[in-house]
């Protein structure tokens, strides 16, 4: 799980990195601006979000000019209406300017995740579903993503390779099999959950009788899945996963399945619009 610590490392690393890329050895459009100009500039959204992001936008105005003020009018996880005021930024108009596309980057794309995380969420909210993403994030913005998952109402899977094991067919077969694979997680990294996906139920009785953790169901059917729900009857946790959407998702979510993992919570976000303008 993220702790406040790696959020707030993230976010430094993130907006360095950005600012980086961005300025280069400096904004020559924002140095048409006579230095000693003010500026006050509002934000808006024009479409329907859920909010996430504001301590991104944070940091990016403190690393370009820590004498900006912001005047936040939301918070994340809040839902906001086209045309809402989300923040204000008062301080020289050249920072405003200069800190504005990078700001803006963060905060439309893990609104963007955070939007379309509580999408999914609220389609099985009746359920006692949880819905987790995955790994297939961003290159550079995976913390921040998963923080916006968790913004929309859903769930983290684990964070990298490191906190988690998820033995696939491939490490399967590299083992030599289902219960070696868990056996031999178990002893290198102890205490470290263990799932293991199958393919069949016959493989989940495998991974059962070797004591996973957790089994990730990969593409089974509704009905192969209620009887791997029967047949598990809590020795471990099941997780749905595989070319699972919208249209599918309740279905599956009332088998009794534990969790559904759902790539689309942060490969396919679409960037919340949002507009600034000085006044």
């Amino acid at each position: 799980m993220l702790t406040e610590h790696d959020l707030k490392d993230t976010i430094r690393q993130s907006v360095a990195i950005a600012l980086a890329e961005d300025i280069g050895d400096g904004d020559i459009t924002a140095q048409l601006i006579p230095l000693t100009q003010s500026g006050h500039a509002r934000v808006i959204t024009r479409q329907s979000a859920i909010v996430c992001g504001t301590d991104w936008v944070n940091e990016v105005f403190r690393q370009v000019d820590p004498e900006v003020q912001l005047t936040w009018h939301v918070h994340d996880e809040q839902a906001v209406v086209p045309d809402q005021l989300l923040f204000e930024a008062r301080g020289k108009a050249r920072s405003l300017l200069t800190a504005e596309r990078a700001a803006l980057n963060f905060l439309q794309t893990l609104s963007g995740t955070a939007t379309i995380s509580r999408h999914y969420a609220d389609l099985v909210k009746d359920t006692g579903v949880r819905l987790l993403d995955t790994r297939k994030t961003l290159p550079g913005l995976r913390r921040a993503q998963k923080y916006a998952v968790t913004c929309g109402g859903c769930f983290n899977h684990r964070i990298g390779l490191y906190d988690a094991f998820l033995i696939k067919e491939n490490h399967i077969l590299a083992c030599g099999g289902i219960a070696a694979a868990i056996q031999t997680a178990k002893q290198n990294e102890p205490g470290k959950p263990v799932e293991l996906e199958v393919e069949n139920l016959a493989q989940l009785e495998e991974a059962l009788a070797a004591s996973a953790d957790i089994v990730m169901l990969d593409n089974f059917s509704l009905e192969d899945m209620r009887t791997a729900v029967k047949t598990t009857a809590g020795r471990a946790k099941l997780e749905a996963s595989g070319g699972i959407n919208e249209d599918t998702l309740y279905a599956i979510a009332a088998t009794g399945v534990d969790y559904i993992s759902i790539g689309a919570l942060t490969k396919h976000c679409q960037a919340v619009d949002l507009s600034l303008r000085l006044i």
